[in-house]
């Protein structure tokens, strides 16, 4: 990991510690803000990374939060069945659509269930087939770009 990203990364932290974040927008805002370089691309990679889960606030809002222990282990169990299963991830308005080899969509669609991703509102399988449907303000562009991080990044 590059200084540059651990400079980055320890800020976000920071920011969702001291402030309540509940969008990649207002992150990339508050990073910027902070006077780190932040696209949404970046700031949705370092989410991914870090492990960040959203949690509800006072106000029944919800906002980036530090992950627990078993956070991480649902999201490591994500990254896994992904890498496993996922042959292929198809944005359209606020879902995606992701295809499994034939027989595994029911497995991946649990798997996900269980990792709480914030910004998933739900997920219906087929055989092969999962839709995600995304929550009020995210796309399925959105998801799809968290899910590839866990597909190839550093989780």
């Amino acid at each position: 990991m590059t200084a540059h990203r651990r400079e980055r990364q320890g800020a976000i932290l920071r920011l969702i510690q001291a402030h309540e974040i509940s969008t990649q927008a207002e992150l990339a805002d508050a990073l910027r803000d902070a006077g780190y370089e932040a696209v949404q691309t970046t700031v949705s990679r370092d989410i991914a990374q870090l492990g960040l889960v959203k949690v509800r606030d006072e106000d029944g809002r919800l906002v980036y939060a530090h992950p627990g222990a078993g956070d991480l282990d649902r999201l490591s169990e994500l990254t896994a069945a992904l890498r496993r299963f996922a042959l292929a991830l198809v944005p359209t308005g606020n879902l995606l659509v992701v295809t499994t080899p034939p027989g595994h969509a029911n497995a991946l669609a649990r798997v996900l269930d269980a990792a709480t991703l914030g910004d998933v509102a739900g997920t219906v399988a087929g055989d092969d087939t999962i839709f995600i449907a995304a929550r009020e303000g995210v796309t399925g562009a959105d998801l799809a770009e968290q899910l590839r991080h866990h597909l190839e990044g550093e989780t």
